[in-house]
């Protein structure tokens, strides 16, 4: 009989063992890479025979324990003996070097959805290198909290950076095995890209599976869901987001945040598929580490309906009708630039500063990501 889920490095190794038969393998993965029942992906395809020369860590990581923004360096794995090396430390992509013993690169990575989560990056360049280097790129398929959403702007290319690197919206709405198909028509890469898919997986909904962490930061499902309505403040930092607390991207605060009024006037919006919840905690990392502040609890009601961009903007937009726009953006630390990149534009920013309505803010994304929404129709799998 058969399991009612199970990852796509199952079903590359059972159905689709073909594909690696007598080739010798580089292997993309983090500590979130592992089997149906657990097993870490190296091992698994070891077991199974298969002839993984070396692996690759994206940021954070092959043991998925750096921090954001931390450069990890190439290192050796101690069960297996063979090459780690670092995609986010003196290289971002493989060089010509690291795949001389390399025919095929399996795609192994727990992404999240979202344009500013540097895998996605990540994956680009693998598809681009193999090309360049006459490699073949098979994506083992991992479901994604925001697998059923497209929210945000799409990207200037005037803003690319590695936190926005895809020409997509911020929530672009594919699992890594779709954007692997997508990303192969929009750039018309030239090399073999293949899918082995999930079984029993269900758009929008989260396999019953333990939970193994992507990076450090994303502890949970939830977690995953709210990083694209609070990653813009990492740009932010007049208001926390909870890094560093057992719920990180799912808060934010700050001791001079009136929350009371911060969420009658959200609660007002009616924003589909979300609500909030007033709450207190001590802040452990930013301008208020070690403070208790006054904050909101972010609950994801309906995963299918809620827009997470344009929950974050509204957060912002009322904060600023509250408190005054210098409030969040004349704090000592903010990085204007940064939150241009990670939203892919400058638009969104002038547009809160302006104090422009959210309905002005947003309604462009739509139209402007027209294109995209027809292009990734294409590419869905589930």
């Amino acid at each position: 009989m058969k399991q009612s889920f199970r990852f796509g490095i199952d079903v590359l190794c059972d159905e689709h063992a073909d594909w690696l038969r007598g080739l010798r393998v580089g292997l993309v993965a983090h500590a979130a890479s592992v089997s149906t029942s657990g097993v870490p992906s190296p091992e698994f395809l070891r077991q199974r025979g298969v002839d993984v020369t070396c692996l690759f860590g994206p940021e954070h990581g092959f043991l998925s324990r750096g921090g954001a923004g931390e450069e990890m360096e190439h290192g050796k794995h101690p069960g297996l003996g063979i090459p780690v090396y670092s995609l986010y430390g003196e290289t971002r992509k493989p060089t010509a070097k690291m795949l001389k013993d390399v025919d095929v690169i399996v795609f192994d990575l727990h992404d999240l959805g979202a344009r500013p989560y540097t895998y996605v990056s990540t994956l680009r360049l693998i598809l681009e290198v193999a090309a360049e280097n006459g490699k073949s790129v098979i994506v083992a398929d991992r479901p994604a909290p925001l697998a059923n959403t497209v929210d945000g702007p799409m990207l200037d290319p005037a803003f690319e950076s590695f936190v926005g690197f895809v020409r997509t919206p911020v929530v672009y709405g594919m699992t890594p095995g779709e954007t692997a198909l997508w990303l192969k028509r929009d750039l018309k890469i030239n090399t073999e890209v293949r899918m082995a898919p999930m079984e029993g997986f269900r758009r929008g909904r989260q396999p019953k599976r333990v939970w193994l962490r992507p990076s450090p930061a994303i502890k949970s499902w939830d977690c995953g869901l709210c990083f694209p309505i609070t990653v813009f403040l990492e740009a932010l930092p007049a208001l926390d987001h909870g890094r560093g607390t057992e719920t990180p991207f799912q808060r934010i605060g700050a001791p001079w945040l009136d929350a009371k009024k911060l969420s009658l006037g959200l609660s007002a919006l009616k924003l589909p598929g979300i609500r909030f919840t007033t709450c207190r905690y001590k802040a452990m990392t930013g301008s208020y580490k070690g403070q208790n502040v006054q904050g909101l609890r972010l609950h994801v009601t309906n995963a299918s309906e809620y827009l997470p961009v344009q929950t974050g903007m509204a957060i912002l937009q009322i904060v600023q009708d509250i408190h005054g726009a210098h409030q969040l953006w004349s704090h000592p630390g903010t990085r204007e630039a940064f939150f241009d990149q990670l939203m892919g534009t400058d638009t969104v920013r002038r547009a809160l500063i302006d104090g422009r309505t959210l309905i002005e803010i947003t309604a462009p994304w739509a139209l402007h990501s027209a294109d995209f929404l027809q292009s990734r129709k294409l590419c869905l799998q589930y």
